[in-house]
């Protein structure tokens, strides 16, 4: 069993994010020792690892919330986890496309500045006249 210090630091949450979850209900079935602390098993930490991958996936508490719902429901909703998944998936793979877009923007313009710093390529702007 793993105290919440012990537990924040093996799911690099704050104290405080983790306090949070648990009060709002995402970290299911806590348990409490004598003193009535709260303590972690390893299934509970593998779960908030799970939890923090869905946050980093985008979904808001309500959407973790409802996941959840369905996850303790057992197997038989397991098509709907996976519509949210894939739902979530698909979203993020529309931002790293983005980012490879503004990657390869950013590429392009500092191979610019090199050709232009180098004397390759004469330079112009979009926001001003550089007409000599």
């Amino acid at each position: 069993m793993y105290t919440m210090k012990q537990t924040c630091e093996k799911t690099q949450l704050s104290y405080e994010t983790l306090k949070f979850y648990c009060n709002k209900g995402l970290v299911p079935n806590v348990k409490r020792d004598k003193n009535n602390h709260r303590i972690f098993d390893d299934r509970d930490i593998a779960w908030i690892q799970s939890l923090n991958c869905l946050k980093k996936c985008g979904m808001s508490l309500s959407e973790m919330k409802e996941y959840i719902e369905l996850c303790l429901a057992g197997e038989s909703t397991i098509p709907e986890r996976k519509i949210i998944l894939d739902s979530k998936r698909n979203a993020l793979v529309e931002q790293l496309k983005q980012v490879q877009d503004s990657i390869n923007y950013i590429d392009w313009k500092q191979g610019f500045y090199d050709d232009v710093l180098a004397g390759k390529t004469k330079y112009y702007s979009n926001l001003i006249h550089t007409d000599n």
